[in-house]
């Protein structure tokens, strides 16, 4: 079974970005895929979202799951194809873009070809929005068209990594689940040994995961979710002292608190507290 959506190449426009194909393969067993060098010029990501399929890549074969992905550059060689044992449900979108080869080296997509996605629910939506856009008005609007792409890009690029075979997508998927909890806690003590435990791994390889996962690590996840409390309260409850919000934020010491909030918004908590006061007075 199938969705797809061709629109016509656009040789003139002044978008970053347009799409050429949107589609989606499910229950088909024979869908496959031989390009020569050369056949297409335009980019194109594909995302596992179950079942079995294998990309070919300088002759050796790569077995995808859920959660794996593949992009092509303009005129690459393409070969893939779906299990006709566990048929892959896989989704697509090809498309072009004057700057998107510089745009996408420059961030080293251009050095891997397959990727795993840390949280493909928000690239589903993405990628089902612009298959309905297309689907719904073809290209009567193209900035919607365009913007809907860019979107679907931008969440590719931010939930992508390089595929490895040390990769357990669950334990990714876990991370992801405990971002709120930690969100939630961020003010308590942070005991590194507890979360770790929540999804059954040692300290360091949390840390790793978390890296993975969230493209930083556990305490400045911490630190990012304090200040943003201890903003809202410095805007929010004027009669709380500097002191207090530091305390209540997590931060015993004033100056070391102080130091962060700096680091972090260019500011003191007092110039911050300032300065929205007088933008309140305008």
């Amino acid at each position: 079974m199938s969705r797809q959506y061709l629109l016509p190449t656009l040789q003139n426009h002044e978008f970053m970005i347009l799409p050429e194909s949107i589609g989606w393969y499910w229950e088909e067993p024979e869908h496959e895929v031989d390009r020569k060098v050369g056949t297409l010029n335009n980019f194109s990501i594909h995302f596992v979202l179950s079942g079995t399929g294998f990309v070919e890549i300088d002759g050796k074969q790569f077995t995808l799951k859920r959660g794996d992905a593949f992009l092509y550059f303009p005129m690459q060689e393409q070969r893939y194809y779906s299990s006709k044992e566990d048929p892959w449900n896989i989704r697509w979108a090809h498309f072009y873009g004057n700057i998107l080869n510089s745009f996408l080296s420059e961030q080293g997509f251009d050095q891997h070809s397959i990727w795993t996605i840390k949280q493909l629910a928000p690239l589903e939506k993405a990628h089902e929005q612009l298959l309905h856009e297309a689907e719904q008005n073809s290209f009567l609007h193209l900035l919607q068209l365009s913007t809907l792409t860019y979107t679907f890009l931008m969440e590719f690029i931010t939930n992508a990594s390089p595929k490895s075979s040390e990769r357990r997508p669950e334990l990714d998927d876990r991370i992801q689940t405990l971002l709120p909890s930690m969100q939630r806690r961020a003010c308590e003590p942070f005991e590194l040994d507890y979360w770790a435990d929540q999804i059954g791994v040692s300290t360091y390889y949390f840390c790793r995961l978390f890296k993975r996962a969230t493209q930083m690590t556990p305490m400045q996840f911490i630190t990012l979710c304090r200040l943003q409390l201890s903003k809202q309260w410095l805007m929010d409850k004027k009669e709380m002292t500097i002191k207090e919000i530091a305390i209540k934020a997590g931060y015993p010491s004033i100056s070391y608190f102080n130091k962060r909030f700096l680091e972090q918004e260019g500011m003191t908590p007092t110039e911050y507290r300032m300065l929205y006061d007088s933008r309140q007075d305008r």
